[in-house]
């Protein structure tokens, strides 16, 4: 690809006491694509992805959107680049329904100062519409939707607030196969739209399936990245345990 990534992280550095959590990782990621971001626990991709949410603060290294260097301290910083993360666990009220949750903290109001349920209800099944025509439960509180649901919501909450990067960690862990399979048909709705996301997954068949490129990361540091239609899932596996590349040894 030769057009300006929309989001270029390059030669990011963090460490906890004495440990390199990322250790000169460069992961880039393009309008309409998704990057899967593969390793064990403790590899790096979550503290890699969190530096790019503003919920970790990088000790060197460059963070670039569109091209232009980006300064994110904090998610309201990383919003206000419309990057918008969506973490496992979804960070949902149960007790409200669709509506109130896609606007949370973000309600729409009439011009006497009241929240706007009608309009809040309109948007949201507008942008169900949209993303999940077959949602239907806009007036039940989230605590009574499927896992697919729930996740449906999330994306649309993110989607709705103009999000251009979207950050899914482990957004199909504990679902069935009809609902991985709702969330799988969202994220390539998503790619269609022009969206960038990165997605965390430990279940390479899905990286595979779902991803125009692998990063794999193994002890803070970049294994390699590469286009799903060059490696095997034995390749990816190779790099995830051994850490070495097979790509680069051939």
């Amino acid at each position: 690809m030769t057009q300006t990534p929309l989001v270029d992280l390059r030669d990011i550095c963090l460490s906890f006491g004495g440990v390199r959590a990322v250790d000169h990782v460069s992961i880039d990621l393009h309008a309409g694509e998704v990057v899967g971001l593969l390793g064990h626990n403790g590899a790096g991709k979550s503290t890699l992805i969190k530096i790019l949410s503003g919920a970790y603060q990088k000790d060197s290294g460059e963070i670039r959107i569109n091209g232009e260097l980006a300064d994110i301290n904090s998610p309201r910083d990383a919003r206000r680049y419309n990057i918008e993360t969506i973490y496992q666990t979804l960070a949902l009220a149960d007790n409200l329904d669709a509506a109130s949750n896609l606007f949370l903290g973000r309600e729409l109001t009439t011009a006497l100062g009241f929240v706007n349920d009608a309009q809040m209800e309109a948007e949201t099944r507008k942008i169900m519409a949209r993303l999940n025509p077959n949602f239907k439960k806009l007036k039940e509180p989230v605590s009574a939707l499927s896992g697919g649901q729930r996740q449906s919501v999330a994306i649309a909450r993110a989607v709705y607030f103009n999000a251009k990067i979207l950050i899914m960690d482990e957004p199909t862990a504990a679902l069935g196969v009809h609902e991985t399979q709702m969330v799988a048909d969202l994220i390539k709705e998503l790619k269609a739209q022009g969206l960038g996301i990165f997605l965390i997954s430990h279940d390479t068949r899905e990286m595979l399936d779902l991803c125009d490129r692998v990063s794999v990361m193994k002890n803070g540091a970049l294994v390699g990245t590469e286009r799903v239609e060059d490696v095997t899932e034995d390749d990816i596996l190779s790099m995830i345990i051994m850490g070495k590349n097979p790509k680069k040894a051939a």
